[in-house]
C-alpha cells in the first residue's frame, strides 16, 4: 500500500470506548490512524473509515509493540503520536485480590504503557518531536475503597509521566497524561472483581463495603457525560499547549479542583466519611 502523508497518531486499546472515540476524533480532524487492539479482526467499524488501519497490538508482549510500531510507519510513512488507552479495571477491599490479578493489572495498566514508550521514544528522539498521552484515571488522582489496585496501576502511570515530561521535554517530546472520571464506555465491561477468598471474619464487611462502592459507581455512570470529552481532551493534548496532568468531566476536574485547595488528608477524611456504615 502506498504512504500517506500528514500526521500519524497510534492509539492502544482502540476496539472500544475511549480508544475507538479517539480513533474516530482523529480520523475526523485529518490524520491517519493506527488503531491497535489485541483482536483486530473483530473490529467492524474503524476499518471502514478512511486513512485508518487495524493493527494487532498487546501491550504485554514487546514483540507485538515493535511489530505495530513498524507496521505503522511503514503504511503511513510516519508516527507523531502515541496514545496509551489499554487497560481493564477491577473493584474489590485489597485481600480479595490474588497476587496474580493484581500483577496482570499492572502488566496492562503500567508496564504495558511503559513498553509501548520504550518502543516508540527512538523514533520521536531521531526525529526531534513527538507526543505521548497516557490515559490514567481520576483514580490515579486520589484512591478510594474497592479501587485501590486499580487507582495504585494509574498513580505509577501517572508518576512515571510526570517524570518523563521534565526528562523529554527538551528533546522535544511531548509527555503528559488524561485522567477521565466516571464516563459510560465500553471500559466498564472489561473490569473484573477480585477473586481470592478472604477468611470469614472479614467477608460481611468487605461485602458490604463493595455494595456501597458498587451503588456509588452505578449512580456515576448513570450521570455520566458524553465520553466524546475524553477524545477531545486527548486530541487538544497532542495537538496544543496543555498541562503535564489533565483531569476529564466534573468529577475528575472537581477532585484536582480540590487537591489544590486543600490539604489532601481534608479531602481523604470526606471520603471516609461518606463511606460509614449506617447502623
Amino acid at each position: 500500500m502506498t504512504n500517506l502523508g500528514g500526521k500519524t497518531v497510534l492509539i492502544t486499546g482502540a476496539s472500544s470506548g475511549f480508544g475507538k472515540l479517539t480513533a474516530q476524533k482523529f480520523q475526523a480532524e485529518g490524520w491517519n490512524v493506527a488503531a491497535t487492539m489485541r483482536s483486530p479482526g473483530q473490529d467492524e467499524e474503524l476499518t471502514k473509515l478512511e486513512r485508518v488501519e487495524t493493527f494487532e497490538l498487546d501491550v504485554t508482549k514487546p514483540a507485538s509493540i515493535s511489530a505495530a510500531i513498524s507496521r505503522t510507519i511503514k503504511r503511513f510513512g510516519g508516527l507523531h503520536a502515541v496514545v496509551n488507552n489499554a487497560g481493564h479495571g477491577g473493584h474489590g477491599v485489597f485481600e480479595q485480590f490474588t497476587d496474580a490479578e493484581i500483577r496482570s493489572m499492572f502488566e496492562t495498566n503500567f508496564f504495558g504503557a511503559l513498553s509501548v514508550c520504550r518502543a516508540v521514544l527512538p523514533h520521536f528522539r531521531k526525529q526531534g518531536a513527538g507526543v505521548i498521552v497516557n490515559v490514567t484515571s481520576l483514580a490515579g488522582l486520589v484512591s478510594g475503597p474497592t479501587s485501590g489496585i486499580y487507582a495504585a496501576t494509574k498513580f505509577a502511570l501517572e508518576g512515571i509521566s510526570e517524570s518523563m515530561a521534565i526528562e523529554y521535554r527538551q528533546l522535544g517530546i511531548k509527555v503528559c497524561t488524561v485522567a477521565p472520571g466516571a464516563f459510560s464506555t465500553n471500559f466498564t465491561v472489561a473490569n473484573k472483581d477480585g477473586t481470592a477468598a478472604i477468611d470469614n471474619e472479614l467477608k460481611p464487611y468487605a461485602d458490604r463495603l463493595n455494595d456501597m462502592a458498587s451503588t456509588r459507581i452505578a449512580e456515576m455512570y448513570d450521570v455520566a457525560p458524553d465520553a466524546r470529552m475524553v477524545a477531545d481532551k486527548i486530541f487538544e493534548c497532542v495537538t496544543e499547549d496543555t498541562p503535564v496532568q489533565n483531569p476529564v468531566g466534573p468529577d475528575a476536574e472537581g477532585v484536582a479542583a480540590a487537591l489544590s485547595s486543600m490539604p489532601r488528608q481534608n479531602l481523604l477524611d470526606q471520603m471516609s466519611q461518606s463511606y460509614e456504615f449506617e447502623n
